[in-house]
């Protein structure tokens, strides 16, 4: 029988050009996050983007699938609540993915931002579990190797 969860940790490096308190901008400021986190998908829409940036608060993004993608017309919400903020060094968010009416995934993801003489190195800590039918690790981190890219675009804003 096979596994009903399977769990993957990746971690994702990225030396950004731009100080800490920029980067850290970029992941904290609502209009900031929905441009590089939520409005650059191609196959799908934005129908919400929300967010409450302190210990305790949530984000909420909530996308439809467009024609010609897997899940023509199917929504994918993404739920978090951020668990630890530390001012300009880190982040860490627990969140759920939910595909339909099906939830996919469990995750902790953690941002830390080290400040380097050419900018920010950030470190990016994806910890997963994946149920039945979701995309896996693999293309959980594929998905989360274009946000950071996207987020280098933001920065050079």
């Amino acid at each position: 029988m096979e596994p009903s969860v399977i769990h993957g940790t990746f971690v994702i490096e990225r030396n950004l050009p731009a100080a800490p308190e920029r980067v850290f901008a970029a992941l904290t400021d609502p209009a900031k996050k929905r441009r590089w986190f939520a409005e650059e998908g191609e196959g799908q829409a934005v129908e919400a983007f929300e967010m409450d940036f302190r210990v305790g608060g949530s984000e909420r993004a909530r996308f439809r699938f467009k024609a010609g993608t897997p899940f023509p017309g199917t929504a994918l919400v993404s739920d978090g609540t951020y668990l630890d903020i530390v001012d300009g060094r880190r982040i860490v968010i627990g969140s759920t993915m939910t595909l339909g009416e099906k939830r996919i995934s469990a995750s902790l993801l953690t941002f830390e931002l080290l400040g380097t003489q050419k900018g920010t190195d950030l470190i990016f800590t994806h910890q997963g579990a994946f149920f039945e039918g979701s995309d896996g690790p693999k293309m959980r981190e594929e998905g989360w190797q274009k946000l950071l890219e996207q987020l280098a675009g933001e920065l050079s804003r």
